[in-house]
């Protein structure tokens, strides 16, 4: 009740004093009350997982599980997986957990709690704060199954560093692909199905890159090597966000 009663108090402030044109203080009331949102949003998301808890249990128990699996489906002994296989298994096992921790980003809104958030939140505040949401989830998922991939089948990376900020772009980059994509999902009854045609032509280049960085890094090759790479997908996350800025709003009215 206090997330909501402070996403309702922003609501009750004076449109004269927040929508002055002669006041000084306008742009920074604004920007101050649109951080303020998606704060309150965020802080709502983390409070909704916490008391389910579907999210970061049923993917920690899927990566756990896929990983033991490739474990013993490959009969292996540490160190004895050459780098191609180890590289496309954990962005196969990273692909699936993204997809699967993301779907339910609007699926579990029930369509009376939307409209109440509709009444209350921007759009903009909306998107962001599920970005941001899903962005920290996947970090915290990526950084566990990481490290438990690592610890079962092996670290035959060489260059930690360019790995792991990999990593962090490719967690980045799927939340805020996929938040979207699961926003134009929900909006259909077959759900779940729309949203796996939907992401697939854009994740995959997203995935090439991601998988090719990781590639230099497990050769330990100079970092100038993945300097292209690594620019791109900087500048397809800047995309995605602006985008998913610019269109979520048309989506949110329909």
């Amino acid at each position: 009740m206090g997330v909501i009663s402070r996403l309702t108090s922003y609501f009750l402030l004076p449109i004269s004093n927040l929508y002055n044109p002669k006041s000084p203080y306008l742009c920074d009331q604004t920007e101050r009350r649109k951080l303020e949102e998606i704060k309150a949003l965020v802080q709502k998301e983390i409070r909704l997982e916490w008391r389910q808890r579907y999210a970061l249990n049923g993917m920690l128990l899927y990566v756990v599980s896929t990983v033991i699996i490739c474990y013993l489906s490959f009969n292996l002994q540490r160190n004895q997986l050459n780098k191609a296989t180890w590289n496309a298994l954990f962005w196969i096992i990273l692909l699936f957990t993204s997809v699967s921790a993301i779907a339910k980003s609007f699926v579990q809104e029930r369509p009376g709690r939307l409209l109440y958030y509709y009444t209350l939140a921007s759009p903009q505040g909306i998107i962001l704060a599920k970005i941001l949401y899903n962005a920290g989830l996947m970090l915290i998922l990526s950084g566990l199954g990481f490290g438990f991939y690592a610890l079962v089948m092996g670290n035959p990376v060489e260059d930690g560093l360019l790995f792991v900020g990999n990593v962090l772009l490719g967690a980045v980059g799927f939340s805020s692909t996929l938040t979207m994509i699961a926003g134009i999902a929900a909006k259909a009854q077959n759900n779940g199905t729309l949203m796996a045609v939907l992401s697939f032509p854009v994740v995959l280049p997203m995935l090439l890159m991601l998988i090719k960085i990781s590639k230099n890094a497990l050769d330990g090759l100079d970092r100038s090597a993945s300097q292209d790479e690594v620019v791109t997908l900087l500048a397809i996350n800047a995309i995605v966000l602006a985008l998913s800025y610019i269109l979520f709003p048309y989506l949110w009215r329909s």
